[in-house]
């Protein structure tokens, strides 16, 4: 390989995966006041990745910069990935605003360039949004390689990286040149417990905050929430006692 591998990793800071969310007052949203939050799970998974990715090829993988976008609170994730083995760390402050995917990515894009990395791995989707956009927008942007929904990623000597994707009914295998954009699922691997010891630690590496002015990236919406309502709850199940019954039933239903 030519050049070192310099890892760029997204984390974003969301309601915490143990919980489940709650409607606001204003039926416009989810409420956010005394909740606890967390590293979304697909990108601890990346950040996991990417460490792994350093110690299994040292000579390899030059560094990895964790970035983050959001409030002032959003450096907690970004110290949860420095303690995991990043080396260094950004947040893009944007106080309490909803940054949607395009503006997500053109900020990563300046962010990327910044820190001349020619690897991105990020979770595929977060899981308040669930928009699964940015690693393809970013992609976009940038002109680079993508292999979303990464199970297994391999880094070879040649330059190139594969990755396996579970597809319905087998794994497809892609492979590609740097630079690469990589985006995580959960198959990939299981993130460890970051101990108290490597927390310390992570106080001391450098975590720089900038603003989107900083990047020259304005932060736009383009959409607007207009109402949120819990999912209807489902009705009760019937248990039948033979085939005669349950087709009785589903004829009642207009099933059959």
């Amino acid at each position: 390989m030519s050049s070192k591998i310099k890892i760029l990793v997204p984390v974003k800071r969301v309601i915490d995966a143990a919980l489940k969310p709650r409607i606001n007052a204003t039926n416009n949203g989810v409420e956010s006041t005394g909740v606890k939050y967390s590293i979304n799970p697909f990108d601890d998974i990346a950040v996991e990745e990417a460490c792994k990715m350093k110690k299994n090829h040292k000579t390899l993988v030059e560094s990895i910069h964790a970035v983050s976008i959001g409030p002032s609170k959003a450096k907690d994730v970004l110290r949860t990935a420095l303690g995991r083995g990043a080396d260094t760390s950004t947040l893009v402050d944007v106080g309490d605003a909803q940054v949607e995917p395009l503006v997500v990515s053109k900020i990563l894009k300046s962010i990327a360039e910044k820190e001349k990395a020619n690897l991105i791995v990020l979770g595929k989707q977060a899981i308040d949004d669930d928009s699964n956009q940015v690693g393809q927008m970013l992609a976009g942007l940038l002109g680079w390689s993508q292999a979303t929904n990464a199970a297994k990623v391999t880094i070879g000597e040649d330059g190139f990286v594969e990755v396996e994707r579970e597809i319905d009914g087998g794994v497809e295998v892609v492979k590609a040149p740097l630079p690469m954009i990589i985006t995580t699922d959960l198959r990939l691997n299981e993130p460890k417990f970051v101990t108290l010891p490597k927390m310390m630690k992570a106080k001391k590496k450098p975590l720089e905050v900038i603003s989107p002015s900083d990047l020259n990236v304005e932060i736009t919406s383009r959409l607007e929430t207009i109402s949120l309502k819990e999912p209807e709850a489902r009705k009760p199940g019937v248990i039948v006692n033979n085939v005669d019954e349950l087709i009785s039933k589903l004829k009642e239903l207009k099933a059959i």
